[in-house]
């Protein structure tokens, strides 16, 4: 498959695989992906009340190492890197000077002076480039590089994730905290469990060696198969982290997008010290932002899809950023940004689908937040 410009596109080395059990492959941020297998439904249910194995290998991985790395990543992004313990992960943004994201990511401390950051698929040679460009040491200081081509990335996750993975890792999965991760055998394999996730379940990712892929993912299909463990695609993830409201770039987050616009301000760490972008929020935060990201709910029939027009109570102007039915909560819902003078939840929008005025009301988010774990400590 090529894109619409005739650029190949990239292939996880489960592609073969993907392609044995069925699944439906489209275009996304340059690869060819699942976007699903038995039907998004049936993958977003099994992840809510069971379990679901994603491939997420063409996430991509940029490692910065050196005395100086964490003096660098301070520097570019939103968040306190300095409170990282050694296996500890943490959200973040890579800036812009205006105030908004070049990318989110989650950066994971290997060592004092080692950190290894995922970043989004089309974003990577971009995220790169950037960290590279801004970087003023040389190789002794800091060493930044883009260690994506070696990886595969899985993520587990639901409910039963931690008793099918039990099955298969040597990993002490009742001490490894939401946010933290250590180095771990999977199904025969060395590599990175992490307890990170992007569908609001409790859950795992783990990062290794590319040409052990269908061998990992086999095994976990086969330990996880009493449990209900099922293959999961894109359109599931999207409807999953749309229920729990986490962004997607280039939909809520973007170069014109603040991160206190899109509801991130708690990743944002003014106290840590100057860091791109930092004055931008400041004086965002005494002027008042733009506009607001708000969660709504369809009153009427209808989906709102991404980049539809939304008209306030008082006429203010909007935008739909991402749009669906909601699987598990059996409605239709999306997130849009409209003027903050009109974003409060209860408040009524209306939402223009093929030409007609369709009614909507402004809800709290997440629309969804699974029951929490106390022995997970997230």
């Amino acid at each position: 498959m090529a894109t619409s410009t005739g650029i190949a596109l990239k292939r996880t080395a489960l592609y073969a695989a993907h392609r044995e059990a069925g699944a439906r492959m489209v275009e996304f941020g340059g690869w060819e992906m699942p976007v699903e297998y038995s039907g998004i439904i049936e993958e977003h249910l099994a992840v809510r009340t069971r379990a679901g194995l994603f491939d997420v290998s063409h996430m991509g991985e940029i490692e910065v190492r050196g005395p100086r790395a964490l003096a660098l990543l301070q520097h570019l992004t939103s968040n306190d890197v300095s409170r990282l313990k050694i296996y500890q992960a943490q959200y973040s943004a890579l800036m812009y000077p205006q105030g908004s994201a070049v990318d989110d990511c989650v950066i994971h401390r290997l060592g004092e002076d080692h950190f290894f950051i995922c970043v989004n698929a089309a974003n990577t040679e971009k995220d790169f480039e950037y960290i590279r460009s801004h970087n003023p040491c040389d190789a002794s200081e800091v060493r930044v590089r883009n260690v994506s081509a070696e990886y595969s990335q899985l993520a587990l996750q639901g409910p039963a994730s931690t008793t099918i993975l039990s099955k298969v890792t040597d990993a002490r999965l009742a001490e490894l905290k939401y946010y933290w991760c250590c180095p771990a055998s999977c199904c025969g394999v060395d590599g990175l469990l992490a307890r990170t996730g992007y569908t609001g379940e409790d859950g795992f990712e783990f990062y290794f060696s590319s040409s052990e892929s269908e061998k990992v993912w086999r095994t976990l299909l086969e330990a996880g198969q009493s449990e209900g463990l099922i293959p999961a695609g894109l359109g599931a993830r999207n409807t999953l982290r749309l229920e729990v409201a986490y962004p997607l770039y280039g939909h809520e987050l973007d170069a014109e997008t603040t991160l206190l616009e899109a509801n991130l301000g708690w990743i944002c760490n003014f106290e840590k010290g100057p860091f791109i972008g930092r004055e931008s929020l400041l004086e965002e935060k005494r002027q008042g932002v733009r506009k607001k990201l708000v969660g709504f709910e369809m009153a009427e029939r209808g989906i709102a899809r991404d980049g539809y027009s939304v008209l306030t109570e008082s006429k203010g102007q909007g935008r739909v950023t991402s749009g669906s039915y909601a699987p598990y909560l059996k409605k239709n819902i999306g997130l849009a940004y409209i003027p903050p003078e009109d974003a409060e939840p209860g408040r009524n929008l209306e939402i223009e689908i093929r030409g007609k005025r369709v009614r909507a009301q402004q809800v709290a988010l997440p629309f969804y937040k699974r029951p929490r774990n106390p022995k997970i400590n997230d």
